[in-house]
């Protein structure tokens, strides 16, 4: 069997699922992988064979979007060339995780998919949702990437064809610790946008993970990481607590690893306002905006006690034989 995985990389957590699922999917066949956009700062160690510019996400100064960026740096007649060169026909399963090319791709050659990730949750109305809800987002949500048929991954199974978060190996496998860092990953604010709060909990020592440190190093009570995989799973898996965006993956892994949270959902993000709202009826305290007081918000946050409730990881094998037994259906 040939199968076409196609990945959105907006960020790092579609790329993180990928390689997870990848030697799973083996089993089943070939697989050759399409990454769309140039987000992710991880390092790709899977058979990549087709790119495309994409569509890429651009941010503000201190955690918003940059909707001008986004805008002007997508290529219509380009993209409408990738989807027509893209050869799913040679191809007996197509998987797209949240991927527009792909989905444009399937509807010019008339090809079946399925959209398999955790924006496929968002086409049940039971999905969270933030209380004011934005009809652009939602349109993003159900329309970007559309696919005939829908496997949902989510915190809590909202709807019958939504399943446990992939959680990766590494962390399943661990044997979780306190050593009384705070984890920070933020990659839609700059280093001098929270730089100035964290000094001031000089008591408090961070593990902060930035796209533009080259290497480890430390300055006070804050120690810079790169983004790289391997040390950042180190430091989730030993922190006393993560302050991260509105994402999935991050906050997923975190849950089940039993960790305090702190949310900042990306401004005008629909997606992570919606993730933010889901983690908020699971007891996750929320922040969306920065300001003076955010020395103060960390300090209540680390001072208070909160039992989040235990999420059940993704049965991969069983996840994958659904998708492939009911591909047609």
């Amino acid at each position: 069997m040939k199968i076409f995985y196609a990945i959105q990389a907006t960020g790092n957590g579609h790329i993180s699922r990928a390689i997870q699922l990848y030697p799973f999917l083996q089993k089943y066949g070939s697989v050759d992988f399409f990454l769309s956009g140039n987000n992710s700062s991880l390092n790709i160690d899977l058979p990549v064979k087709f790119k495309s510019e994409g569509c890429s996400l651009h941010y503000s100064k201190c955690g918003g979007l940059n909707y001008w960026d986004i805008v002007k740096n997508i290529k219509p007649t380009q993209i409408y060339k990738d989807a027509k060169s893209l050869p799913l026909k040679n191809y007996d399963v197509i998987i797209n995780d949240f991927e527009s090319i792909t989905s444009l791709a399937c509807k010019l050659q008339k090809v079946h998919s399925v959209q398999f990730g955790h924006q496929a949750s968002f086409i049940s109305k039971n999905t969270p949702r933030p209380e004011k809800k934005n009809i652009m987002g939602e349109m993003i949500l159900k329309h970007y990437a559309t696919s005939p048929k829908h496997i949902g991954l989510h915190f809590e199974k909202y709807d019958s064809f939504i399943h446990p978060p992939i959680i990766k190996d590494e962390i399943i496998n661990s044997n979780p610790k306190n050593l009384n860092h705070i984890t920070v990953y933020l990659p839609s604010f700059q280093k001098d946008c929270l730089e100035k709060a964290f000094n001031k909990l000089a008591d408090v020592q961070f593990h902060w993970f930035l796209n533009d440190i080259a290497f480890k190093y430390s300055e006070g009570n804050i120690t810079y990481f790169p983004v790289d995989q391997k040390q950042f799973n180190v430091s989730l898996i030993n922190c006393d607590g993560i302050i991260t965006g509105g994402g999935f993956e991050t906050p997923a892994e975190a849950l089940y690893l039993r960790k305090k949270i702190l949310s900042i959902p990306i401004r005008d993000h629909y997606e992570q306002e919606s993730n933010a709202a889901a983690l908020k009826k699971m007891g996750v305290p929320v922040v969306y905006e920065i300001d003076e007081d955010f020395d103060k918000i960390i300090k209540n946050w680390l001072n208070t006690k909160i039992i989040y409730p235990k999420i059940q990881p993704n049965n991969i094998p069983e996840t994958l034989q659904h998708l492939f037994d009911t591909y047609h259906n």
